[in-house]
């Protein structure tokens, strides 16, 4: 099951208790005060991890308790510190305070971290008050209580590429025929309901990430279809490759299908409708993708591939065509 928003409580386990204790021992009738400090309590930590995809593990459990820290001893013994809770969700996730409506950290990268729940200080015991004039104190502290905050977690795909178009476009048998993802083909709209990731390999020194969005239809931008809640998962996309059916099978014309799903993207965020595209035909079989190809040039004064997933055609030159694209974008942000 794939989930990319969810809400939890985290809650910092509780630091140990301080202990009141006095030297007992034979020679050593006055030893005083040997009360030690208790541990503190163990933090929770969201950490971004390569290979967790999704979200799902939390719509399970909705409460993350870290654990206590251990109580202090006599003889001086301090209380062990709690160990972290550390909690992996998928690279790419984003974490928001609910109550304050803040972004707390963007787990872009794999490693990234983030606390966001503080385990509570260890308590004192009883040799912390010792002074000149109270030489048996018999007062110590308890442990403090974690910090507490509810939290929504949500995902954003991080892929080098996304696969953008209408639904049954071929979007999800393109990354099939690219990758080794086995997303859900079938012959009727909105079969993807959920994004998929894919590596395609280029040579021995290349690669990169490709995602198949859910087909978007239009009002998108306005939560129509599957709407805006898989239109986040190209925010990160560094190109968009725009697969136009020729020939829909809701006799709708190609054309207006492209120039409605780029209105969509605007629509959801300018930025994308900035981002670099590559324009690709899909279904070479049929005759009309030449057609199509055609006017979509003159349209756009951009160079439109036509491609066909089933028997390979021109996928060789999807693949360099993205490759191109993507060292152009990487030395222009480096520039």
């Amino acid at each position: 099951m794939f989930v990319d928003t969810v809400e939890i409580t985290v809650k910092g386990g509780r630091g140990g208790d301080g202990c009141i204790s006095f030297l007992r021992e034979k020679y050593i009738p006055k030893g005083g005060p040997d009360g030690g400090d208790g541990g503190a309590g163990g933090s929770v930590i969201l950490e971004a991890q390569d290979g967790v995809n999704s979200l799902a593990p939390f719509t399970m459990k909705h409460h993350w308790q870290g654990k206590n820290g251990v109580p202090g001893q006599g003889s001086q013994r301090h209380g062990a510190k709690a160990e972290d809770t550390v909690l992996l969700v998928p690279t790419g996730t984003l974490v928001y305070d609910e109550a304050g409506g803040f972004l707390m950290k963007d787990l872009a990268h794999p490693g990234d971290r983030v606390n966001v729940a503080q385990g509570g200080a260890g308590g004192k015991g009883n040799m912390r008050f010792k002074t000149s004039r109270n030489r048996a104190p018999r007062q110590c502290t308890p442990g403090g209580e974690g910090e507490s905050r509810k939290l929504r977690l949500e995902l954003k795909v991080i892929a080098d590429v996304g696969l953008v178009g209408k639904p049954n476009a071929g979007k999800s048998t393109l990354l099939s025929r690219l990758t080794r993802a086995r997303p859900e083909i079938a012959n009727y709209p909105f079969t993807t309901k959920y994004p998929h990731l894919g590596r395609v390999v280029v040579d021995m020194d290349r690669s990169f990430l490709m995602a198949d969005i859910p087909g978007l239809i239009e009002g998108a931008a306005d939560g129509a279809g599957l709407g805006h809640a898989f239109l986040r998962h190209i925010e990160r996309a560094g190109i968009l490759v725009h697969l136009i059916e020729p020939l829909p099978m809701d006799g709708t014309d190609p054309l207006e299908n492209y120039q409605a799903i780029r209105s969509e993207l605007t629509r959801y965020d300018e930025k994308l409708a900035r981002r670099p595209e590559i324009l690709a035909v899909s279904k070479a079989d049929l005759p009309e993708s030449e057609e199509v190809a055609a006017q979509l040039r003159t349209l756009t004064g951009k160079e439109v591939l036509v491609l066909s997933a089933v028997t390979g055609a021109n996928l060789n030159k999807l693949v360099e065509s993205i490759s191109r694209m993507l060292n152009e974008h990487a030395q222009e942000s480096c520039d």
